[in-house]
């Protein structure tokens, strides 16, 4: 687009005529005046600002007067007048006495792109990255349902501000379903929704800054997202080694902390679960030092060789803060958690809460209500179960045939295995290097730890919940096909 006054769809530049005025510039505003009668001056102020913020009337541009827009585009006086007036005390425009009305030079000239930052997959071949689940499975029928059912019952004085702890009906139908589930101890006035586990981390983390607490124990390996989650309310994460039988409890007496955040049920990534004497030595170092016991839940219900283990937060309520989201059984777009909190600090959790955010979205909260009270989220439990148990048998499968010797370990539970591949395929560096030139999504059990690897064997997490069966088979053959070995291989 030219400044030329020939061209017929440029407004004129500053300091020209505004005769232009009865250019073809002005014709994109003709669809506004279209509009009904009682929409047409909202649509033509609507119009206006549009053509400034796109660029199309550029800063400098003098506009016709009322009287001539006015009369270009068949409307009233008054109509363009009281256009002019609305966008000169919004800025987009500029106007003086005797000097007519001008596009003021604080607008932008180009609305920018907009980005779209969401995580996404990486448009691989096979991606195997682990931590999502199959988005496939979302229940939309019935989660429709349950929404037109809200949105029929939900009194009116229910969408003010909320209590910012969540619904009272929410958090009962939480309490129950976590007693009945995962063994906790939930008592609703003590249950907070929150927005996933991320929001959770990080109100601890804000309280126990308040408290004087400077530094937090975090499993290594484990996830790298506490590190920087407790590192935003200023807490240093102190990583602890993991046994055999969970977190490392000499490591941990030693460390001198007194708090310290762990996946118990199924730790992340290395996949054991907490024997039952670690457990009882936890708690017993928490009651020794006044400490907290962290329970992050992520996965607890996905156990697929026998029944869950519970949640830990059942022996010790008053020493383990505990938390869970829908993100792996539902969705994690939906940001829709809970946090149980032991009762020293509930007061100082929930106005934490309340500073934060004023509350979740009420809807959503009574739409997962109704979700749970119904039966529903049970159902969808055992649909994904069902169908996370075949993939898992599916990558095992593949695996055993195309990297014959691999040790799948950890128990046959959540989103992902960890699997250790026969020493021929060591180092992990020109291994990984040859994954993702073949375009397969891969990471290593070294992402996750600040520990070097104490040997050349190759250790994956491999997330298989968003996969199909076939697409498990196919990834992991071409996995074998990418990183074959001529003293070797699969």
């Amino acid at each position: 687009m030219t400044s030329s006054g020939t061209n017929p769809d440029t407004p004129p530049a500053a300091g020209r005529s505004g005769a232009a005025g009865r250019s073809g510039a002005w014709e994109t505003l003709l669809p506004a005046v279209s509009a009904p009668a009682r929409a047409r001056g909202r649509a033509l102020q609507a119009a206006l600002r549009e053509a400034v913020r796109s660029g199309r009337f550029a800063p400098g541009t003098r506009l016709p007067s009322s009287r001539e827009l006015a009369a270009d585009l068949g409307v009233s006086r008054g109509l363009v007048t009281e256009a002019y007036e609305q966008l000169t005390a919004e800025g987009y425009l500029r106007s003086g006495r005797g000097a007519g009305t001008w596009v003021g030079g604080a607008a932008r000239a180009a609305l920018p792109r907009v980005r779209d930052l969401a995580p996404r997959s990486p448009g691989a071949v096979a991606d195997f990255l682990p931590g999502t689940p199959d988005l496939s499975l979302f229940p939309r029928a019935a989660w429709s349902a349950a929404q037109r059912g809200v949105l029929a019952e939900l009194p009116h004085h229910t969408l003010g501000y909320p209590d910012p702890r969540g619904l009272p009906r929410l958090r009962t139908a939480l309490a129950e379903l976590l007693t009945r589930r995962r063994g906790v101890v939930a008592d609703p006035e003590r249950v907070v929704v929150v927005s996933g586990v991320a929001q959770a981390t990080t109100l601890l983390g804000f309280v126990l800054h308040a408290r004087g607490v400077r530094a937090v124990g975090v499993e290594d390996p484990g996830s790298p997202e506490h590190e920087t989650l407790y590192a935003s309310a200023g807490l240093d994460a102190v990583p602890l080694p993991l046994d055999d039988e969970g977190l490392d409890l000499s490591a941990l007496r030693a460390s001198g902390v007194r708090a310290v955040v762990t996946t118990p049920a199924h730790q992340f990534p290395t996949g054991i679960a907490y024997s039952a004497r670690r457990r009882a030595e936890l708690l017993d170092w928490a009651r020794a030092v006044d400490g907290l016991v962290v329970e992050d839940d992520y996965d607890g219900d996905f156990r697929y060789d026998r029944a869950p283990v519970g949640a830990l937060q059942g022996l010790d309520p008053e020493h383990v803060a505990y938390t869970g989201s829908v993100s792996k059984s539902l969705a994690p777009g939906l940001r829709l958690g809970w946090l149980l909190v032991p009762a020293s600090m509930a007061e100082e959790v929930v106005e934490r809460k309340r500073t934060m955010d004023l509350g979740n979205p009420v809807i959503d909260q009574a739409l997962l209500a109704r979700f749970v009270e119904r039966g529903d989220y049970d159902r969808q439990l055992r649909r994904c179960r069902r169908e996370y148990r075949v993939r898992r048998d599916a990558l095992v499968a593949a695996l055993a045939e195309h990297f014959p010797g691999t040790e799948v370990s950890g128990v046959a539970a959540g989103l992902h295995a960890i699997a250790a591949l026969p020493g021929r395929y060591g180092p992990a560096g020109p291994f990984l290097a040859s994954a993702e030139a073949a375009g397969v999504a891969v990471r290593a059990l070294t992402s996750y730890t600040r520990v070097p690897s104490p040997d050349d064997v190759v250790r994956l997490v491999l997330g298989y919940a968003h996969v199909s069966p076939s697409g498990i088979r196919e990834g992991v053959r071409a996995l074998a096909l990418a990183t074959a070995r001529p003293h070797g291989g699969a």
